[in-house]
């Protein structure tokens, strides 16, 4: 399988006060991987290291075997909050990273507007983001993010701000159209059931300064329904990982 995103012995500190220590880890082709731990972690300090918006005190990030430590604009990064601009409407928020990429307005739409519908969007192209849902406007977040992409995307707890109805829909929504467009996703979560059911490894990161203590291969094929957390299998993960962050 081919290796699409890798961070190499990443150690970063603040202020002489040392956030993470030495983490390693690997996103393959249309891999979904879960990076789950406490609050404290390091777990956006590790996002920000690899979307280049930090720079580690010592290691290495390479997109596709090229070495893009520090630079940023090569790998697509979605904070929790969707941050979908309320003066513009929302195919021109969708289509924001191809106007900035200098593509013409109307190319620009026109391809953000053929993935609408994929993404359950269609008929909202003119609407205000005030006029969507919590689950559209996250919708429209991760097309954008997807739009900046190449083919990879950070998401940093895309769902945590969601009621349990709209973010089960979520889940399910998203383990369909990720697989559908191909996309390599590493996933920042603390919930340990959202984890389970949508990755295909989980790194657990855990300690201060943050440490890589397991990676977790979930066996279960995707997309997963609901009825997968009612199972044996998935208390089994379930445990091993409350035992692992001991909480």
């Amino acid at each position: 399988m081919e290796t699409k995103l890798t961070a190499e012995g990443i150690s970063k500190s603040y202020d002489s006060v040392q956030i993470l220590d030495n983490v390693s880890m690997e996103l393959h082709d249309q891999e979904i991987v879960s990076l789950l731990g406490i609050s404290g972690a390091g777990k956006t300090t590790l996002f920000n290291v690899i979307s280049g918006l930090l720079t580690p005190d010592c290691g290495h990030v390479f997109l596709k075997g090229q070495d893009i430590t520090g630079q940023a604009g090569h790998v697509s990064y979605m904070l929790q909050k969707d941050l979908l601009l309320p003066y513009r409407t929302v195919v021109d928020n969708v289509a924001l990273p191809l106007l900035l990429h200098g593509t013409p307005k109307k190319e620009a739409h026109e391809k953000a507007g053929a993935l609408f519908a994929e993404f359950g969007l269609e008929g909202t192209q003119k609407k205000w983001p005030a006029q969507l849902s919590g689950g559209m406007r996250q919708r429209a977040a991760l097309l954008r993010t997807y739009l900046s992409s190449e083919g990879v995307a950070l998401l940093d707890e895309p769902f945590s701000a969601l009621d349990t109805i709209t973010k089960d829909a979520m889940h399910t929504w998203y383990l369909n159209v990720m697989q559908k467009i191909e996309l390599s996703t590493l996933f920042i979560t603390h919930d340990i059931d959202e984890a389970i059911l949508l990755s295909d490894r989980i790194y657990i990161l855990a300690g201060k300064p943050g440490r890589i203590i397991t990676e977790l291969p979930v066996a279960e094929p995707r997309p997963r329904t609901r009825d997968f957390t009612l199972t044996d299998e998935f208390l089994r993960y379930k445990r091993k990982i409350i035992e692992l962050l001991k909480i």
